[in-house]
């Protein structure tokens, strides 16, 4: 999976989990069980169990890229990573009862075993808090990664951008940009609460020093914050238009052309 024509943010997350998964299910077999016969019956279940397990996976990434563009780490961590967890582990732990149930009533006619809610759905909690922890992992890893390219390349560059306000030099934090705007022949840093801020570099230079799994140049004039995109509508002769959050500041819609449409799409909604 990429994004712009690069590797996704949470790489190599998918090809951890299409390995871990079925492990996963194999450890909770000798937990849950203590005697265990390879037979039909055996390889069937495990089938299954698999399957639910790469379904609830895909529910639970699928949650964390959203919340990726709508609730930053910062500057609240632990505010992030606790809804991030209850939302998943809610979700996840659904999808694999309400597919336990539905299979136990096709194959036996009634409901699933009292010991897979007493005992198998806590394993299964954990399992998540497990999954969670890796794409935590995973996220700091890749700030790490942008702190220190930051390091290699200059000031600007360590987890924001150096800009100037009056005779103070400051760093705007990249979770703080709203959009970087042509106006005139003057490039602007809007953040997300609207101060403006004048920039000497060009868009095509900005876009070498912002993370692209975060930002995206819609056209000319404009890049993007994901946390700006709500949504988008198809319009005519392939183009799209991209809706941004309201504010007097800024336009709420801007288009983004056939061409570039494609790669909006990949960058907005990665998991799809």
């Amino acid at each position: 999976m990429k994004q712009n024509g690069k590797k996704s943010y949470y790489h190599p997350d998918i090809w951890i989990f299409l390995l871990a998964i079925p492990l996963i299910s194999a450890f909770n077999y000798y937990l849950t069980y203590s005697h265990i016969r390879l037979n039909g019956f055996l390889v069937l279940s495990f089938t299954i169990d698999t399957v639910q397990g790469y379904l609830a996976w895909l529910a639970v990434r699928a949650i964390i890229v959203y919340l990726d563009g709508r609730l930053s780490y910062s500057p609240n961590p632990v505010r992030r990573i606790v809804i991030q967890v209850l939302l998943t582990t809610a979700c996840g732990v659904f999808l694999i009862a309400a597919t336990t149930e539905l299979v136990s009533w096709i194959a036996r006619g009634r409901p699933a075993a009292r010991n897979f809610y007493t005992l198998d759905i806590l394993i299964i909690s954990i399992w998540f808090l497990v999954i969670n922890g890796v794409y935590v992992g995973i996220h700091l890893y890749r700030q790490w990664q942008y702190a220190e390219q930051g390091k290699k390349s200059g000031p600007e560059e360590q987890g924001g951008l150096g800009v100037k306000s009056g005779n103070q030099h400051r760093l705007v934090k990249f979770e703080e940009i709203g959009m970087f705007h042509v106006d005139a022949e003057y490039v602007q840093l809007i953040t997300r609460d609207n101060r403006k801020f004048l920039l000497d570099d060009s868009l095509d230079k900005l876009e070498k020093k912002i993370p692209p799994e975060v930002f995206f140049r819609l056209n000319r004039q404009c890049i993007v914050h994901r946390q700006l995109v709500s949504g988008y509508r198809r319009i005519e002769n392939g183009k799209i238009q991209v809706l941004l959050t309201p504010s007097i500041d800024r336009p709420a819609e801007m288009i983004v052309s056939r061409t570039k449409a494609p790669a909006f799409k990949r960058w907005f909604l990665p998991q799809s």
